[in-house]
């Protein structure tokens, strides 16, 4: 008997631009400008923490759905420090998830219907659309524009409608460093107050802002807290992208809608390294560095570009630089020039279509400078070979 016929629910998503782009740097033996992970170890108090909790300790079997105990106490202590805000009830309002991805598509899972709208500003990370699309949800795109990529809040007030169920916003945004202020979530708290629409604020690059800025956090606005789902990511935090931890922090009724989807996807999150984590999440000295460390490798990756024909767009956050490639290819789109760059130069990078819902064409491609300065300077004596 013939197997039937599967109807995919996401026909027109391939793989991952992501993927593909590491796979070809592997097969080039190009340098992986492209996926964004660090190619330099987590803190050593972390490892070690994380050898002593699985070698020793006996933390080896599930532990609690919403994540551990103390673990949530930690990050409960270290919101209301970082943010100055009143510190989450780790009981009711943090849950620990597998990395930010399982976080995100929770919360979607959780709170999108069949029909609901979700506004999605683009670029955008590629998992935003199809996990919005596999609930029945339609995505409703409103476009930042380059170089700057900050909202045009008259868009986003003119692509609300009754029918927005969430507002999904990334600060420091991926692909363009682009951050929100202050200014920009009072704005938006204005325009969602007449509805009852929610926000899901996917911060993951918080500790990343440069320039002597603070991040501005969704839950540093009173109201906007009271509807918000807000992510973080310890793999981002602590150059762990591999031991996939995240952590969202929601109003109690909020969480528990999430917790009722997160515990059918992963239930549990790696007990030792909760523990670990919870080791050393006092020690803020690991997290305030980072805005310096990694201000140090954009300043340095920009000034090795400088000469190459490359146009760089400007960085405020996050650990990714745009540029422009038209003065080096007038006539090419992004993809064909980052694969042409990967095989050539042997460097890869991300064309920014693959963050555009439709393949919108900027020409303008993605790298990752959260390399060792060995792998940077490597990295742009290829480039300057074009």
């Amino acid at each position: 008997m013939p197997l039937p016929l599967l109807d995919s629910k996401l026909p027109d998503v391939g793989t991952s631009i992501f993927s593909v782009m590491t796979q070809l740097a592997q097969e080039c033996g190009a340098i992986n400008l492209a996926q964004g992970f660090p190619d330099y170890d987590p803190p050593l108090p972390l490892r070690e923490a994380l050898a002593r909790h699985i070698l020793t300790d006996g933390h080896q079997q599930y532990a609690p759905m919403p994540g551990l105990p103390r673990l949530r106490e930690a990050i409960s202590q270290k919101t209301a420090r970082v943010y100055g805000v009143p510190a989450p009830d780790p009981a009711t309002e943090i849950t620990i998830t597998s990395g930010a991805t399982e976080a995100l598509y929770a919360v979607l899972a959780a709170v999108v219907r069949p029909h609901d709208e979700v506004l999605i500003l683009e670029p955008a990370y590629d998992l935003y659309g199809p996990a919005v699309r596999l609930q029945g949800g339609v995505p409703v795109y409103v476009s930042l524009a380059p170089p700057t990529f900050q909202p045009d809040w008259n868009r986003v007030a003119a692509a609300l409608t009754p029918r927005t169920r969430l507002v999904l916003l990334n600060t420091p945004h991926n692909p363009t460093g682009a951050v929100l202020t202050p200014a920009d979530w009072a704005t938006l708290a204005d325009l969602l107050r007449p509805t009852r629409a929610l926000l899901l604020s996917d911060e993951v690059y918080e500790h990343m802002v440069f320039d002597g800025a603070p991040h501005a956090s969704a839950l540093q606005h009173p109201e906007l807290r009271e509807r918000a789902f807000v992510l973080s990511s310890f793999g981002k935090t602590y150059h762990a992208t591999g031991w996939k931890v995240g952590y969202c922090v929601a109003p109690a009724a909020l969480s528990a809608e999430l917790r009722r989807v997160h515990q059918f996807v992963t239930f549990s999150v790696s007990t030792p390294t909760q523990h670990a984590l919870a080791d050393v999440l006092p020690d803020t000295s690991l997290y305030d560095s980072l805005p310096a460390f990694y201000q140090q490798k954009r300043d340095l990756f920009r000034e090795l570009l400088t000469g190459t024909g490359f146009e760089l767009l400007p960085v405020a956050g996050g650990y990714f630089q745009v540029v422009g490639y038209r003065a080096l290819a007038p006539q090419e789109d992004d993809v064909s020039f980052a694969r042409r760059l990967t095989r050539e130069a042997g460097v890869a990078v991300v064309p920014l279509s693959a963050f555009y819902h439709n393949g919108h064409d900027h020409q303008l491609v993605r790298f990752c400078f959260a390399k060792q300065e060995a792998t940077l300077r490597a990295a742009a004596a290829r480039l300057r070979q074009l």
